[in-house]
């Protein structure tokens, strides 16, 4: 390899010969490359395969009713969805879609509600074939069925709270009686009953469900006391990220919107 350099001043240029510079055995990765300075080349592709994400149970709340948005509890009745709802069903249906791409795999089992409000938001979120559960119906409310907070406290002439006063506190016109809390809390044990051994083989299950159902099952997920659900708020179309870590059940996302 030879270098032509230009002598300072006048006369002929000067032929001035370099020895090509060798690889160095210990630098296999350097490359010359002119002006630029050497350059570390593209480390070398592990051949490992990505270690799988750790399995997580997600729960999704059925998107909007004229009865949610009005604050009236919606049990047994079957109220569908609003034009609103539908809207935040397929929006769920986006964000679980990038959920799953980002995990490499689909969930293995979905599962539903037989309310037809939370089976048209599992069709509109992308899952039509969801095995329905009928353990994942929604509280039955029994007297309080379709009636605010407030007017359930008017006529008790105090506050109520579900969670603290429980659905038995009217008088039953038609002798239909609601649940009780632990009832409802036996339901969701058994839903985690029959999804645990697809989790404990390392996939995903996804249900789609009801608010007060779905916050007693996250106080069931976690060993906690039912009465604490009260404390889970959950929007409707809202979607939770249920999992494990360091060999205890956690919550990983609670009350997550599907959009903004």
């Amino acid at each position: 390899m030879t270098d032509v350099t230009a002598a300072p001043g006048p006369g002929p240029a000067v032929e001035t010969a370099f020895p090509r510079v060798p690889r160095s055995p210990e630098f296999p990765e350097l490359r010359r490359r002119g002006p630029g300075g050497p350059r570390r080349a593209a480390p070398a592709r592990d051949p490992r395969p990505a270690p799988s994400p750790d399995p997580q149970l997600v729960l999704v709340r059925h998107g909007e009713t004229e009865w949610s948005a009005s604050g009236r509890h919606t049990g047994r009745s079957d109220v569908p969805l609003t034009v609103a709802g539908e809207q935040q069903a397929v929006a769920a249906g986006v964000w679980l879609q990038g959920w799953a791409d980002r995990r490499g795999r689909r969930p293995a089992v979905v599962l539903t509600s037989p309310r037809e409000r939370a089976r048209r938001t599992a069709d509109l979120a992308g899952f039509p074939a969801a095995t329905t559960d009928d353990d994942l119906a929604e509280w039955d409310y029994g007297p309080v069925e379709g009636r605010t907070s407030v007017a359930v406290g008017e006529q008790l002439g105090r506050e109520w709270l579900l969670f603290r006063d429980g659905v038995n506190v009217l008088a039953a016109p038609d002798g239909h009686h609601g649940e009780e809390l632990d009832q409802v809390a036996a339901r969701a044990a058994r839903v985690l009953g029959r999804v645990e051994p697809t989790l404990q083989d390392g996939d995903d299950v996804v249900l789609f469900a009801h608010g007060h159902l779905l916050r007693v099952l996250a106080t069931v997920w976690l060993g906690l006391d039912p009465t604490l659900g009260a404390r889970f708020e959950l929007g409707t179309a809202a979607i939770c990220l249920l999992g494990y870590g360091h060999g205890l059940r956690t919550v990983e996302g609670w009350n997550l919107a599907a959009q903004g």
